[in-house]
């Protein structure tokens, strides 16, 4: 009878320790592969988002997948210039910001993130929005696996396909749809840098009718951008 219940129990804690992380491990490294192709159409925020506006006739969900090519490098190296300055360089992680907001974090009360457009994409295409500890050790682990299997080119793609850029929209090409009347390859870098000033709080601040801090924020942004390194795809797609 002993021995039953000690096969049992051994059973029991190889799948649950065993098992189960390396089925959790084989299928996210195969999604992850596989979104390295197929465009990304619906994230775990959007759905959260249409749950949340239930019955509010004002809201609806606005997207449309373009491939990079047709999105304009302006809005590229705005959100570079306003989100992570260091895209091109680092492997994911920005660790000297976020020792800064570490520090920051200490001597205020008012708590600030670090997250580099590789962590944002990780968070945004395969987590549900949360600030458990979980989540975030699971957000090192797909931002990891972006990085190694995406690539940069990628990532960014992904990232202006489905990052909330207002209310309802989502994505570089619905962005510029319904703020500025044109698609994503013809935004200007005023356009962009009023876009990306709107980051993180897109829903509060409007692109299209920007208040003076977003105005202001933009013109910093915009100057910013002819100082970004230019990604190695321009040059690609201007061919």
């Amino acid at each position: 009878m002993q021995k039953k219940v000690k096969n049992r129990a051994g059973r029991f804690f190889k799948i649950l320790f065993l098992y189960t992380p390396l089925s959790f491990i084989a299928l996210s490294i195969l999604s992850v592969i596989a979104l390295r192709w197929i465009p990304v159409y619906y994230t775990p925020l959007m759905v959260i988002k249409g749950i949340d506006h239930i019955g509010d006739e004002n809201y609806t969900t606005y997207k449309k997948w373009v491939p990079i090519e047709k999105i304009s490098p302006n809005i590229q190296l705005a959100v570079m210039a306003s989100e992570d300055n260091l895209f091109m360089e680092h492997h994911g992680f920005d660790w000297k910001a976020i020792d800064k907001v570490i520090e920051m974090n200490k001597r205020s009360k008012r708590l600030r993130g670090a997250s580099t457009i590789s962590q944002q994409t990780a968070k945004n295409v395969f987590l549900f929005p949360s600030r458990t500890w979980v989540r975030k050790g699971l957000e090192v682990y797909f931002t990891a696996c972006i990085e190694l299997f995406w690539g940069k080119e990628r990532i960014m793609e992904v990232y202006l396909n489905v990052a909330e850029m207002g209310k309802g929209l989502f994505g570089a090409e619905a962005a510029a749809n319904h703020l500025f009347n044109k698609t994503a390859q013809k935004l200007t870098a005023r356009e962009s840098s009023l876009i990306a000033a709107c980051l993180p709080s897109p829903v509060r601040r409007k692109a299209n009718n920007p208040s003076g801090y977003v105005s202001s924020r933009a013109g910093r942004i915009q100057s910013l951008m002819y100082m970004m390194e230019r990604p190695w795809w321009f040059e690609k797609y201007k061919k």
